[in-house]
């Protein structure tokens, strides 16, 4: 990966012999392995047993997971926040693997759309919940460095499965939630 970051700057112009650049195709090489690890890890080894027994049958939510990813079609970072909840059906996921199930799937080249899917879907096999709700705030350096150059532009995705796609109150009260104060 190394000797492609050498030729990217000698493609722009630049001489990778230079003292400031000297060690940047390695520090980039580095840099990538790091924002694309989701791609070496897998939900089995995220989650690590850590589903228990529980008769909540509440909604649970974890809100404003701060997530970085790389756009697919730019390879230009977007970032944000999660915000994500399930029903539980006789079991719950430990707190700090909803996280981490965001952090794995973010940390693949991406679409906003896709990376929503990806983490409702999980939680929902994981837990084998009745429903799972994602909503995902981001902005995007594509549209706001380059392109259209919008830097207050956000894009908001969000899947909603099981009883929140069919209940209009409980998508509603997931909704309420997640907007209420205690950033």
């Amino acid at each position: 990966m190394e000797e492609h970051y050498r030729a990217i700057i000698e493609a722009i112009g630049e001489n990778p012999d230079r003292e400031g650049l000297l060690r940047t195709p390695h520090r980039a090489a580095r840099a990538m392995e790091f924002l694309t690890q989701g791609y070496e890890q897998d939900l089995d080894e995220i989650v690590n047993g850590a589903v228990f027994e529980s008769a909540n049958d509440e909604m649970v939510i974890v809100k404003d997971i701060e997530l970085y990813s790389l756009c697919e079609h730019h390879l230009l970072p977007f970032f944000g926040r999660a915000h994500v909840a399930y029903l539980p059906s006789g079991r719950v996921i430990g707190l700090s693997k909803i996280p981490r199930i965001v952090d794995m799937y973010a940390r693949r080249l991406q679409i906003q759309e896709n990376l929503t899917q990806q983490i409702g879907q999980s939680i929902e096999q994981v837990t084998g919940a009745v429903g799972v709700a994602v909503v995902i705030e981001a902005q995007h350096l594509c549209a706001m460095m380059r392109g259209v150059e919008k830097q207050s532009s956000r894009m908001i995705t969000s899947v909603m499965l099981g009883r929140f796609r069919d209940d209009p109150r409980t998508r509603q009260e997931f909704l309420e939630l997640i907007r209420s104060s205690g950033r």
